[in-house]
């Protein structure tokens, strides 16, 4: 059974989503007439509050949203996917990281703005937004089916195993096992049981803890870590041109890893950014569908920049750091232990601790989000009255995570990931019409009032 799971993972997060995510984007990109790039300053000044207004329907701020989404994709799969992505596809896999990102800047914009165009409301009365809500108000019961299979698959992979996981793995190798404290499963359960007891302390307060929360800490820790990664990059700053003619160059010849096969690598890049920032999964739509605003427009600038910060900034620096110190061709380390060398390397002494600070954010912030995903669609399957059940469900997890081995869960979890990612492309593809004339809507109001 769990190399079924596996192998099924490993098949549908290759050609097929590649399709689905990679080919989807570029369609809603071209229909959009490349707005991601036309609008990226008006997006700036929307996500600065610019017209953020507190009477608004919703429960959060579109920056509190921008900043809970970001939260659970500036994460583990910043730090330890892209050292997955060089070690398996050399440096070329980079950049069809970030051709991935400008797809799926597009790939957000449509289904956040759809999310807050589409919204329902829960057996409590309660407004919510998520590609669950915009197929069954935007395309009709007849497509409840479809919100059924995103529904069922987010309660199964939206848990925080894999950062439960590799939070524990990095807190005991950067400071239990140099000081000999380490003492193998009896540890694993102390640091999962006290994981679990932080968590809980967030999420049990609802999506406005989770929000102030995630606005608080998501900034702090894009800084620390833009600071420590600019440190290290000024440090090797003559080099800095060739690592990035390097990434351009291999990613058209593959010869670092792959001994040319670019197929491979465009495989790898890509699939890494689709993890890394999740456009097309739906998860975003759910937390943009909580937010104070009408306008839907909006809600889909706010979002693209989701991928840019996650993937053109964040995983770009990161790869920098791998690529700077070498240690992506002296060393057998990979995913966090790979980025914790180059760390290690760069800031001899305390590279390795600013990385496990930055981890411990990361992983965190992630878990706080994650849970208000899967709450959401335990919600809409399940009423109101009994979605709280589905936090302690996710609680438990966390322990599970930090002590279990992990292969065939993760691809489980992988696996989740791609059945959802099925319902809210054909959502937003089905639906973009409504999107582009809204957007031609949104800017002819912008351009009278001279804004």
């Amino acid at each position: 059974m769990g190399e079924l799971i596996v192998n099924f993972s490993n098949w549908i997060w290759d050609t097929p989503m590649l399709i689905l995510l990679m080919g989807g984007g570029l369609i809603l990109l071209a229909y959009s007439g490349f707005l991601p790039f036309r609008k990226l300053g008006h997006a700036m000044k929307v996500v600065r509050g610019k017209y953020d207004d507190s009477n608004m329907p919703g429960q959060i701020t579109s920056f509190q949203a921008l900043s809970a989404a970001i939260a659970a994709t500036v994460g583990l799969g910043n730090i330890s996917g892209v050292a997955i992505a060089i070690n398996m596809g050399g440096p070329g896999a980079i950049f069809w990281m970030w051709m991935s990102a400008f797809v799926g800047m597009a790939t957000k914009f449509f289904t956040c703005s759809l999310a807050i165009m589409y919204r329902g409301k829960d057996t409590a009365g309660v407004i919510q937004g998520g590609p669950m809500y915009v197929i069954e108000e935007g395309m009709g019961r007849k497509w409840k089916f479809l919100s059924i299979i995103f529904c069922v698959a987010g309660i199964l992979g939206l848990l925080a195993i894999f950062q439960a996981n590799q939070l524990t793995a990095t807190f005991r190798f950067v400071l239990l096992e140099p000081a000999g404290l380490d003492r193998g499963a009896t540890t694993r359960w102390i640091i999962g049981i006290s994981m679990m007891v932080i968590v809980a302390g967030v999420i049990l307060g609802g999506i406005k803890r989770i929000a102030l929360v995630a606005s608080k800490l998501v900034p702090f820790m894009v800084g620390l870590y833009f600071a420590t990664v600019l440190l290290i990059v000024f440090k090797y700053i003559g080099e800095v041109p060739a690592m990035l003619w390097l990434i351009v160059e291999d990613a058209f010849t593959g010869n670092a890893v792959m001994g040319g096969a670019v197929g491979a690598v465009i495989v790898t890049g890509a699939r890494r950014a689709a993890f890394s920032n999740e456009a097309g999964i739906g998860t975003a739509p759910m937390v943009h569908g909580a937010s104070r605003n009408n306008e839907p427009v909006r809600e889909g600038l706010i979002a693209m920049l989701g991928p840019f910060i996650d993937t053109i900034v964040v995983c770009t620096l990161t790869s920098l750091v791998i690529l700077l110190t070498g240690v992506w061709q002296t060393t057998e380390n990979d995913g966090v232990r790979l980025t914790l060398s180059a760390f290690e390397m760069a800031l001899p002494g305390f590279g390795k601790y600013l990385l496990m600070t930055a981890v411990l954010v990361f992983a965190f912030s992630t878990m706080f989000t994650y849970s208000y995903y899967g709450h959401k669609c335990f919600n809409y399957l399940f009423g109101a009255k009994k979605a709280d059940y589905y936090n302690y469900f996710y609680l438990i997890t966390i322990v599970a995570g930090a002590v279990a081995s992990l292969e065939v869960v993760i691809s489980f979890v992988d696996g989740m990931y791609a059945i959802m990612a099925i319902p809210t492309m054909i959502s937003a593809i089905y639906l973009s019409p409504k999107v582009r004339a809204a957007t031609k809507d949104y800017f002819r109001r912008m351009k009278e009032l001279d804004v």
